[in-house]
Formats: structure tokens, sequence, C-alpha cells
């Protein structure tokens, strides 16, 4: 065992804890992804650091550092959700898998867009999502992916939520998408030509 892991049991972090970090270092350390278009690019690299929190109020730790100064840090929450820490946690993916999914996608949408347009603050609220479907694949909680006929919907709420700023909410829309821009594969066997 490292002896950072070691010197954490020693200062009374619970050995689940400590093996939830563990295990999330050992998946995810040093992973080094793309930036984020939102989050001014997200952690620069995965890797933990010390479990922070309480049997009461339940234990975080650090996903990575960030790439650039923000007022938040990036954790891994209670449950195993991906999130940002500043005056209040907020869970933006269930899942650490759910931020790589939205990254992926965000880098998937940005290639094959016609045009990408952006809206912030109460213009978010206007959007009419009631015909798109929510992206199960990115597990979102406070920040979702929505599907609709030829775009692709980002809908960031992270920062509005963590900082009590509403005029942080953002969403990115994709438009211009055909079936291989929406779901990413080859649709009925055809080549990305549609042929």
């Amino acid at each position: 065992m490292n002896r950072h892991w070691e010197q954490w049991l020693a200062a009374g972090i619970p050995s689940a804890e400590v093996d939830r970090a563990v295990a999330y270092q050992e998946r995810w350390g040093g992973l080094v992804l793309p930036p984020a278009p939102h989050y001014d690019g997200g952690p620069k690299y995965l890797g933990t650091d010390v479990p922070e929190g309480s049997p009461a109020e339940g234990w975080w730790f650090e996903a990575g550092p960030q790439r650039t100064a923000v007022p938040y840090s990036f954790m891994i929450g209670p449950q195993g959700e991906f999130g940002i820490h500043a005056d209040r946690w907020t869970p933006l993916h269930r899942t650490i898998e759910g931020w790589v999914e939205a990254l992926a996608l965000a880098h998937h949408a940005s290639t094959w867009a016609r045009q990408t347009t952006k809206i912030t603050g109460d213009e978010v609220d206007a959007l009419a999502l009631d015909t798109f479907e929510p992206v199960q694949e990115v597990e979102g909680l406070t920040d979702t992916w929505w599907r609709g006929s030829d775009s692709l919907v980002a809908v960031y709420a992270g920062e509005a939520e963590s900082l009590s700023a509403p005029r942080c909410r953002t969403a990115l829309i994709y438009s211009g998408l055909d079936e291989w821009g929406l779901y990413g594969g080859v649709p009925d066997g055809k080549n990305e030509k549609g042929l």
C-alpha cells in the first residue's frame, strides 16, 4: 500500500473511503482527457488526493487538478458522482464514466455539427427540449445532454448551482447533424456517407 494511503488511514479516514480513492487512482489516475467545452476545460488529468468529509455528510476526493484557475475543485462524491465543489457540492454526472462520455460526445458533436450556438443565463430556460430525448450515456445530473432530430444540446448548470450564479447556466446547441453526427455509429451497416 502507498504510504500516503497508510497516512490517510492513520488520520481517521475510513478504510472503505481509502479503498474507494485507491480504486479510482488505479483505474483513472494519470489519464489526460481533452479539454471540456465548459468548466474552463475540466481537470488537467485524473488523479486523487486525500478524501475529505465526515461520516455524517459523506466523503469526497479530488477527481484531478484544475486545468486553469477556477473557483471550485473537481471531485468524486459520496456515491461515485463526478462534480464540482465550491460554495456547495454539485454532482454533474452520476459517475466518472458519465463525465468521460460527455467529453467524448462534446468532441464528436463539435466535429460533425454544421453550426454551434452558445446561449447563457435565462435563455437556457427558454430552450424547447420537449421533443428531445435525454442522452442516457452521459448519466447527467446537473449537466445534461439532449438529442433531437438534427441536433445535440449540452446544458451546463453546475457552476450556476454550485456558485449560486444563475447567469452561469450555459447551453451549447450543435445543429445540422445527420444520423452519424447524432449517434456516432454507422446506421444499418452503411458507411459514414450513407452508402
